[in-house]
């Protein structure tokens, strides 16, 4: 018998852009790094990673591409109305597709299961589950 596949739901802000990740994620991260915080207006972001065949989205996007501290393109899809950043797509690993957990309509992913850029990690920061942590 063939298990069914899990699929997830995600909009922005307005409604105008829908996202459908089917299947589970290869992994969730917590980023510290400041392009990060500045994305989420908070201290952190946090992510999943899908192969791109996982993920389809209906509605329009707005792109911005910048460049990363490891000097490869980052380029953010977001939503021309809201602005609710919907995906990221890394020129380094063309083959995922990044996508923010906020957006999603379920609560239902993994724990992430590593935490990146901890050198700007603010202080008061804290995690009661186990991942790996790098500077």
């Amino acid at each position: 018998m063939e298990q069914q596949q899990k699929i997830r739901m995600a909009d922005c802000s307005c409604g105008q852009v829908n996202l459908v990740c089917r299947g589970e994620p290869l992994r969730t991260a917590v980023c510290h790094c400041f392009e990060c915080q500045k994305r989420t207006g908070s201290v952190f972001g946090v992510q999943a990673r899908f192969y791109k065949e996982q993920v389809s989205f209906s509605g329009d996007l707005v792109e911005y591409t910048r460049i990363g501290d490891s000097g490869n393109e980052v380029t953010y899809s977001f939503c021309p109305r809201c602005s609710t950043t919907m995906m990221l797509k890394l020129q380094a690993a063309p083959e995922y597709r990044v996508i923010p957990i906020g957006v999603f309509n379920q609560q239902d992913l993994p724990t992430p299961s590593f935490s990146v850029y901890e050198e700007r990690i603010h202080g008061w920061v804290k995690f009661d589950c186990q991942m790996e942590h790098y500077l």
